[in-house]
Order: C-alpha cells, then structure tokens, then sequence
C-alpha cells in the first residue's frame, strides 16, 4: 500500500506499508522533506509498526510524537505522516483521487436549489454519484438563512416580499444571504468525507476553498482566505462559505460570491446588525461586500468559465446534464421539507 500527503506550503510525505492480522507492518516512511537527526526517520516507522489498521489519526500521530525526542523536522509533522499512513490505507484521499463532474441543474426556484444540494450530497455519500461540483443559477430572488439562525432576527419578512424574494433555510449552519438573478456566483461541492479526513472544519473550509482562491487571483483579483469561512480582498469581503457533514459520508461545502450585488435591497431585507459587524472593522455593512465585477470587468458567465476551467485543469471536470430521478427525487424534498413553514420556522 503506498500513500502520499503534500503538506500546504511544505514538503512530500511519502509510506508505503503492509497490513497483516489487521496491523500495520513493513512500513517505511520516506519524502523530499528535511529532518536531523537521521535515524529519528526509523523510530518514527517503528513507532507505527503494529497499530491496528483502523487506528484513528489522533493515535497515528501520537505514536510518532512519543518518540519525536530532539527530532528537528522541517517541512512537516507527526500529522502529516498519520495523514499520508490513512492516504496508504484509502482511508484518506486527495483531489487527484477522484474523478469529478460537473452537474448542469439549470435555472431553479430556491426551494428547489435547497433540495438539490441535500440530494446530491446524499448520492455522493451513499457511492450513487461521482465526487460533483454544480454552480447554482436562479429563477427567482431568495433570502437563504443558515440552519441555526432565527428567522424573525435574521430576516425582515415584509422588506423580502416587497423585493420578490421567497426566504429559505438551508441544510447547513453560517449566515444569510440574499441573491437575485446573476448578482452572484455559488457553487456546491460534493465531496467524500475522505478528502479532508483529519482535518479541522476550519482547515477544512480553506482546503476546500483553495481553488477558487487561486482561480480569482488569476482574474486579477486579489483574493485570500479569511477564517473561519470568508474570502476577501483589500478591498472587503467577497464572499462566505458554509458547510454541512452527512451521515452517510459525504461533506457539502457551499460557496456564494458577490458579483453585482444590490447593498441597498440586502440591508433591506437582512437584521445586520452591530454586533455581527464588530469584529469586521466597519460600521458599514456595504463595505463588507465587494463585488467581482468592480474588480474583474468581466461578465458573470465568464467569471465562472474561468473557475471552471480552472477546476478543470487542477483536477478534471466532466459535465453531466442532471437525471430525471434526481430531479423528482428533489422536488419531493422541496415539497415535504423546504416548503414546509415548520422547517422554515425551526429557530422562530
């Protein structure tokens, strides 16, 4: 079995290993990394020799770390030798593991939007459905609240009814948004939970987030990442992410950017309150908001070519129309769930 785990701006770790009776044997570690002295490089593979195989990370690393001694190592850790043992095991994967689609839903309703991503997030994590990426195109206006967050203090339901904007809440936690036709860019991955196994959900939303990151900076953006879950500029904030792990293994990550947004409509319809924007460095929540086009010049549909293509040259992207039971399955779920006023209403 043979496992490789690139550290983010660090070196290759590299063990090749055995299983026998269930534990692990012939290991040998080896990588373009640095580390003094020599012989620390055996007492690291002795030190895992003979764990169960199903040993979670914690224990992985642990088992290095209690013989680390004086060991200087440069260029990667005690964690980064348990993930590359898990990427020998399959019990960890990379982006180069997968064979990703791009699933084309054309325009739709929210409701319709919410029930799409927990489906396929379900197909993902029960093996129907390849590792996906969709980028989301709307039909009608929509207010979108976070799992947890209540909907009388999030939302003014009068100024959302005047804008035409129907209010949804999504499967996963983080904030609200509001979004109208073509004034923003989101996207959903669905992804194995091997592919960031071992990760914080922090370290989580910046590995997740990285490509699009580097997609923006080649448009001439300026983007980073912000924890916990924002992409920003110098000049504000672009966007925010959100997350939600299924049961049956599988991790959405959901990403919405602003391209044109409309400030005065969203401060409109959304409670932003002082208390949100106090750890943000403005009094302004207009500032928080930097749209793509301001910085780009570019059209909407050719900002999300160049992400795509971009996705497409780092890890392989095939585009699949979306299938008929995929879409009755989700419009079942818009009807039962999203439409439901008891759901919409679950945080009063």
């Amino acid at each position: 079995m043979h496992g490789e785990y690139k550290v983010p701006g660090g070196k290759l770790v590299v063990a090749d290993l055995a299983v026998r009776d269930g534990l692990l044997a012939d290991l040998v570690l080896s990588g373009d990394f640095f580390l003094e002295p020599d012989d620390a490089l055996g007492r690291f593979s002795d030190a895992l020799e003979g764990l169960p195989h199903d040993a979670p990370l914690p224990t992985l690393t642990q088992a290095v770390e209690n013989v680390r001694e004086d060991a200087v190592m440069v260029g990667f850790d005690p964690h980064a030798i348990g993930l590359a043992v898990l990427r020998a095991l399959g019990r960890s994967s990379a982006w180069h593991d997968h064979a990703f689609e791009l699933v084309e839903t054309g325009k739709q309703h929210p409701h319709m939007q919410m029930a799409l991503d927990e489906v396929i997030a379900r197909q993902v994590g029960e093996g129907l459905r390849a590792p996906t990426l969709r980028v989301w195109e709307w039909a009608s206006n929509s207010v979108i609240i976070g799992s947890f967050q209540s909907l009388s203090n999030e939302v003014d339901r009068e100024a959302a009814a005047r804008h035409e904007a129907t209010v949804v809440r999504r499967i996963s936690g983080g904030g609200a948004m509001f979004v109208e036709p073509g004034n923003t860019i989101t996207y959903s991955l669905y992804v194995p939970a091997t592919l960031v196994e071992g990760m914080s959900f922090a370290d989580s939303y910046a590995f997740l987030d990285a490509w699009v990151i580097r997609a923006l900076r080649q448009l001439g953006v300026d983007a980073s990442y912000q924890p916990l879950n924002d992409i920003a500029s110098p000049a504000g904030k672009i966007g925010g992410a959100a997350q939600k792990r299924l049961a049956s293994g599988a991790v959405l990550h959901h990403v919405t950017m602003s391209y044109d947004i409309d400030a005065a409509k969203m401060l409109d319809i959304l409670r932003i309150g002082r208390e949100k924007l106090s750890d943000k460095g403005t009094k302004s929540a207009k500032k928080r908001v930097d749209p793509i086009r301001s910085q780009t010049g570019l059209a909407r549909e050719q900002v999300i070519e160049a992400m795509l293509g971009h996705f497409r040259d780092s890890y392989g992207l095939e585009t699949v129309p979306v299938d008929a039971a995929t879409l009755a399955q989700a419009q079942a779920l818009a009807e039962s769930k999203y439409r439901d006023p008891a759901w919409l209403a679950r945080v009063p």
